[in-house]
């Protein structure tokens, strides 16, 4: 039995703001020192796949970077198939994507090289850990054509996803997508295994309705699951989250600092593999102050700083007297002197000057501040909760020196003076 995965990596990503401005969603930095493609990418390797194909679309220049060869995976082997990325591109009688379904349809001279039998569809932008081994065990054991994993979500989140109605052996009996009046809370997780003749078949009719917004949730399921074919539901109990927004990508962050996190990453029998650069060991000056916080290498933490609850990337410093707290600082930030951050996502490079106040707190649910890739935040600066600032955005382009909550700041310059 032949099976080979196939990740679909052309999030564009537009809720996750300037974070995916110049990315792709999967190749979004979480956890301090991951991308959330290294999840999916991680559970096949330690699933015991090695036969896995990426389609990639939107900015794709990050995610094929750190993926390269797939040596970090251990998937720079071409025997067993590896890693393979499948780049956008435009053939005479074709357009760029238009949906997921679409994106695999007009790869599938590549996926269906080597003739495999069962095909694992993932989606490349959620952060979980999973055993794709026991599903396939459940697929053969049911002898079905398709199985779709699930997960049971809160009530009031259903409406956000694809919901499931299965009877009393789960099998689906019924399937909608992101529903107004959701009927259960037995979601779907994007997690698709399919015999490779029923992808195939559906796949094609789906690429000649004209009708069709060619999406695996919105066409591909709904119309398999109308026509009575063999589809179950694979229960799965563990953590699971689309980084789909700001604010679920913020918490997925926090929900790796508790004292029993609710995502281990220091589970040694489910190893989350990614690619590092080589860096110094973290230095921490003498009466800085770090609480319930993840500090990668290559970070300068001076002294009198207060760092509580917050994830700092590779290479960050921060300076004397700074206070951060329930923030992600990704990678070669600055802080300097006397600043403070609060609620905040600061994107790579970004520059706070001296004495600047970021975020902030309210009642509610946490309203989360942005600083984009390479941005300035000026000295004293204030930018309120909720404020985005843009990528590449520098002292000049601020007409203020207090940004209100909400508001959005673009850099003023051409493309080619940045």
């Amino acid at each position: 039995m032949k099976l080979r995965v196939i990740i679909l990596a052309g999030g564009e990503g537009t809720r996750l703001s300037v974070l995916t401005a110049k990315r792709t969603k999967p190749a979004v930095p979480f956890g301090g020192k991951y991308r959330i493609i290294d999840f999916p990418l991680s559970n096949c390797v330690n699933s015991n796949l090695f036969d896995v194909m990426i389609v990639a679309q939107y900015r794709p220049h990050s995610l094929i970077q750190h993926i390269g060869a797939g040596g970090p995976w251990d998937l720079n082997r071409d025997f067993t198939g590896g890693v393979r990325i499948l780049t956008p591109y435009k053939a005479r009688a074709s357009s760029w994507f238009v949906g997921t379904a679409d994106a695999l349809q007009q790869n599938f001279s590549f996926i269906k090289s080597g003739k495999p039998d069962l095909l694992l569809v993932l989606s490349g932008d959620h952060v979980y850990t999973m055993n794709y081994a026991r599903m396939i065990n459940y697929h053969l054991e049911k002898g079905a054509d398709l199985t779709i994993a699930t997960i049971q979500v809160p009530k009031e989140e259903a409406q956000r996803f694809g919901i499931v109605g299965i009877d009393s052996e789960s099998r689906i009996t019924s399937f909608v997508e992101k529903p107004t009046d959701p009927p259960s809370t037995l979601a779907n997780m994007g997690v698709y295994l399919f015999n490779f003749k029923l992808l195939d078949s559906a796949l094609w009719e789906d690429h000649i309705r004209q009708d069709s917004s060619h999406d695996f949730g919105k066409d591909i399921i709904p119309n398999l699951v109308s026509s009575g074919e063999r589809i179950f539901a694979y229960p799965y109990a563990g953590y699971w989250v689309d980084v789909g927004t700001i604010e679920s990508y913020w918490q997925a962050n926090m929900d790796l600092l508790g004292d029993e996190p609710l995502l281990d990453l220091n589970n040694r029998d489910w190893i989350i593999h990614t690619r590092t650069e080589e860096r110094p060991p973290v230095k921490i000056q003498h009466g800085a102050k770090i609480e319930n916080s993840m500090i990668c290498d290559g970070c300068i933490i001076e002294k009198g700083t207060v760092i509580t609850n917050s994830i700092l990337s590779p290479g960050v410093r921060v300076h004397s007297g700074a206070v951060i707290r329930d923030s992600i600082i990704l990678t070669d930030s600055v802080v300097e002197n006397n600043a403070a951050i609060d609620r905040s996502i600061l994107d790579k490079r970004a520059h706070i000057q001296a004495g600047a106040v970021i975020g902030g707190r309210g009642t509610g649910s946490p309203i989360i501040t942005i600083i984009g890739k390479n941005s300035i935040v000026a000295e004293n600066m204030v930018i309120h909760r909720g404020a985005i600032i843009g990528q590449d955005v520098i002292p000049s382009d601020y007409n203020t020196m207090e940004i209100g909550p909400g508001e959005r700041v673009q850099t003023k310059r051409l493309p080619n003076e940045v």
